[in-house]
C-alpha cells in the first residue's frame, strides 16, 4: 500500500482485511496498520533448573553421602503436568519447586528430570552425581575389620599349701576385664576371664585363640600369680593354681607360651604379665622366698620399653 492511498479506501481495506487472515496467529505490519491474533498454539517446552546441589546440564557433583538430596525448579507458561527424576514421579509446588532424594552406588550417578506441561511439550535435563565414598579412618578400620581377643587370667588360690595364697590377682584380672569390655573395643565374646585356672584351662584358651584369631585381630593376654625362674635350665614359668614345688608338672614355661603366640596369627599381640618379677615388685610374688637373689638377676637382666607408631 502506497503513501497517499484516499482515507475511504483503507477503511475499506480494514474491513477485508479479516476475511483473508489463516486462522494461525500472525501479525500484518505495514506503515499504517497493525494486526495481530493471540491464537498461536503452546509449543514452547518447561526449562528445568537444578537449584541443590547447583548445576548446569551435564555437570558433575562429586560427594561422599550415600544419599543426595536434590531441589530443583520447573517453569512454563502454563501448567505443568508431571516431573519425574529417574523414572520416580515427584509433584512440584504452585512455584515450581520440586525435590526428590537419591540413593547413590559408588562411582558416577545419571539423574534424569523429565517434565512435561499441558501442552505435551517435554523437556529433558541430565545431570551426573559422582559418590566417592569417604576413606574410613584408622579408628573406623580397626573397628570395622579388626576384633579384639583378650586373655584374662588371675590366680590367687593355690593348692598346694607351700605356696602362698595371693589376694590380688583375681581382683585385678576381673578389674582389668571390665575396663577393657566397657570402654575398649573388647566384645564380651571375645574375651575369656580365667579365675584361679590350673594348667589345662591355661592351655585351652590359649589353643582357642590360636583357632579363631585372624591377621587382622589383636591380642591382649594378662596373667597375674605366682611365677619363677629356673635358673638352671635358664626358663622362666607361670605357676598355675595346681602348681606344686616339688613337680614342675603343672608350671606353663615361658617358652611354650611363645609357642603360642608364634601360632596366635594376629596383628598385635600385647603380653602383660604380673608375675614375679613384674608388676608389684616390691611385693615381689616369687613362689620360692628368694627375694634378694631375684632382685639381683632383675637388676642384671636389660631391659627395652617402647611405645611407637608405624612399624
Amino acid at each position: 500500500m502506497k503513501p497517499g492511498t484516499p482515507f475511504r479506501q483503507l477503511l475499506i481495506l480494514g474491513a477485508i482485511l479479516p476475511l483473508f487472515l489463516p486462522g494461525f496467529g500472525q501479525e500484518l505490519k505495514s506503515e499504517w496498520v497493525r494486526i495481530a491474533v493471540d491464537n498461536l498454539p503452546d509449543t514452547t517446552a518447561p526449562t528445568i533448573r537444578l537449584m541443590s546441589p547447583f548445576l548446569a546440564e551435564g555437570d558433575t557433583f562429586r560427594t561422599d553421602m550415600e544419599e543426595l538430596d536434590l531441589v530443583g525448579e520447573v517453569r512454563d507458561q502454563g501448567s505443568i503436568r508431571f516431573v519425574s527424576v529417574n523414572s520416580d514421579m515427584r509433584s512440584p509446588n504452585e512455584e515450581g519447586y520440586f525435590s526428590a532424594r537419591l540413593p547413590l552406588t559408588t562411582g558416577l550417578n545419571p539423574v534424569r528430570i523429565l517434565t512435561s506441561d499441558d501442552a505435551n511439550n517435554l523437556s529433558e535435563s541430565i545431570f551426573y552425581i559422582n559418590f566417592v565414598p569417604p576413606r574410613p579412618s584408622l579408628a573406623q578400620r580397626i573397628t570395622t575389620s579388626s576384633r579384639y581377643y583378650g586373655l584374662i587370667i588371675g590366680v590367687g588360690r593355690y593348692r598346694d599349701p607351700d605356696l602362698p595364697d595371693l589376694d590380688n590377682p583375681v581382683p585385678d584380672a576381673q578389674k582389668l576385664y571390665q575396663v577393657l569390655r566397657d570402654q575398649y573395643s573388647f566384645r564380651e565374646e571375645n574375651m575369656t576371664l580365667l579365675r584361679d585356672a590350673g594348667r589345662n584351662e591355661i592351655v585351652e584358651a590359649l589353643d582357642h585363640l590360636a583357632q579363631v584369631v585372624t591377621p587382622e585381630d589383636n591380642v591382649l593376654i594378662f596373667y597375674a600369680g605366682h611365677g619363677t625362674w629356673d635358673e638352671r635350665a635358664n626358663v622362666g614359668y607361670w605357676l598355675p593354681s595346681d602348681a606344686y614345688l616339688n613337680t614342675t608338672a603343672n608350671w606353663f614355661r615361658n617358652s611354650t607360651l611363645v609357642d603360642y603366640l608364634k601360632t596366635i596369627d594376629s596383628r598385635h599381640t600385647l603380653l602383660i604379665t604380673d608375675a614375679c618379677f613384674a608388676g608389684a615388685i616390691f611385693n615381689t610374688r616369687s613362689g620360692f622366698r628368694r627375694e634378694d637373689r631375684a632382685f639381683e638377676i632383675l637388676y642384671e637382666l636389660p631391659s627395652r620399653k617402647a611405645m611407637t607408631s608405624g612399624t
